[in-house]
């Protein structure tokens, strides 16, 4: 039986990473549960204080393909070099100079919202095409592939 995963993330501040990682992917902030028009109006009528309201967010793929990403709120800051990351697959069927100009311009995009640029390996075939490691706003890895 498949399985529906969810990609979680721990964090300092759930609201705005889930902003960065909806802009990445083309995803889109999850609704509220239904009769609330906001986050905000569903918290207040659960009796969740307002320094816990940006405790959890998440966003989701419009499209309904791609997984949940939940962001949590932990006290402490990230120590260590990610064991698992995101691949963001940002020149599909490319190679080459057009590839790397695929990434390349992806990298100035996501620069611009928070990321920062890490390293950039160059294309070596048959096995590697190239990629760009970032990070997003709170320095978790990521690879533009």
């Amino acid at each position: 039986m498949a399985r529906e995963i969810q990609v979680t993330f721990d964090c300092a501040d759930p609201a705005a990473l889930s902003a960065f990682w909806a802009e990445v992917l083309g995803y889109r902030l999850q609704d509220p549960p239904g009769g609330f028009e906001t986050w905000d109006q569903a918290l207040e009528a659960m009796g969740v204080p307002p320094e816990n309201r940006n405790d959890a967010s998440a966003v989701l793929d419009p499209e309904g393909a791609g997984p949940r990403l939940f962001f949590q709120r932990v006290p402490e800051g990230k120590q260590a070099k990610n064991r698992v990351h995101l691949d963001v697959r940002a020149a599909p069927g490319l190679q080459g100079e057009a590839r790397m100009a695929a990434l390349e311009a992806e990298a100035e995009r996501l620069t611009a919202r928070g990321a920062t640029r890490l390293a950039r390996y160059e294309p070596d075939p048959p096995l590697q095409f190239g990629n760009i490691v970032m990070a997003d706003p709170e320095g978790n890895e990521f690879c533009l592939d």
